[in-house]
């Protein structure tokens, strides 16, 4: 017996006409389908390219960018359709002010995440990696105005030791001429005296108050972002591991490709670049 089944045989019983059947194996498709599959093809490209990163909103503002006039509801729908999801993260959860922080350690920030010009406001903080070989340090610092993370260092101690390193490097890259601000958590390496003579001259602290991690809301943020949009998607093994996803997200990713809204929806190095160039002419 033939395990072939028959389409004469299979269309009355779904009740589809012979004749309908051949109609749509031969249709052609509407040019409201071919866009659709269009977009969608681009919107899964995008998708990926941002390491399965962007949602909607940023998809279709790359999308808008490369002509296609598409929406954000077309955008989500299709993505719903596809299913494409974004990785996302929690903002900072908000804490009470507390009253009565040291005067010494001033709070020259004052939450003013907007400078006018690059190499006016700094933020840096250290934050926890686990590796299968214990925990490692990562301490960044990233320049408010663009958002990006223009020193980096990781370490398995928590010594002051990489923190005056990134500093160091910072200053270096970014060739500055005139004081600027950085602001940090009180964390004891920030209130060192080596921390204190590492900066003088280039540097002028300013602190969180007691208590307010919101008050170094931006940094804060992207070490919860690198958690969530690439550590925690890895088992790392050991420090040497971890140096090469960090790499990858900040120096590949990060700065030179993820699009911000602070940024104007550009990456933080495209930002910088496009001010520069304004600047210049």
């Amino acid at each position: 017996m033939s395990n072939e089944i028959s389409i004469n045989g299979v269309l009355p019983k779904l009740n589809v006409s012979k004749s309908g059947y051949y109609d749509w194996l031969n249709r052609v498709p509407s040019n409201q389908e071919i866009r659709k599959q269009e977009v969608i093809l681009e919107i899964k490209k995008t998708h990926l390219e941002s390491f399965e990163i962007y949602g909607s909103p940023k998809i279709t503002i790359m999308l808008n960018r490369m002509g296609l006039d598409v929406s954000q509801k077309t955008v989500a729908n299709y993505m719903r359709e596809s299913g494409l999801k974004a990785r996302y993260v929690r903002k900072p959860s908000y804490k009470p002010l507390l009253e009565g922080f040291n005067a010494k350690l001033n709070n020259i920030l004052v939450r003013e995440f907007n400078p006018s010009s690059p190499n006016e406001m700094w933020c840096t903080d250290i934050t926890y990696i686990w590796t299968k070989n214990g925990f490692v340090y990562l301490t960044s610092i990233m320049d408010l105005y663009s958002r990006k993370i223009i020193s980096w260092k990781l370490s398995d101690s928590l010594s002051t030791d990489a923190v005056i390193e990134c500093v160091n490097e910072a200053i270096s890259r970014r060739g500055i001429s005139n004081p600027v601000v950085i602001h940090s958590d009180r964390g004891s390496q920030y209130v060192s005296k080596r921390y204190y003579d590492a900066i003088r001259g280039n540097l002028i602290p300013s602190y969180s108050r007691k208590g307010n991690p919101w008050d170094n809301a931006c940094i804060e943020s992207f070490h919860a972002l690198i958690k969530r949009e690439w550590i925690n998607f890895y088992k790392i093994t050991d420090i040497n591991h971890a140096k090469s996803i960090v790499f990858e997200y900040i120096e590949t990713f990060y700065n030179t490709i993820r699009i911000h809204g602070a940024c104007g929806y550009l990456s933080p190095t495209k930002f910088e670049t496009e001010v520069n160039n304004a600047l210049n002419h």
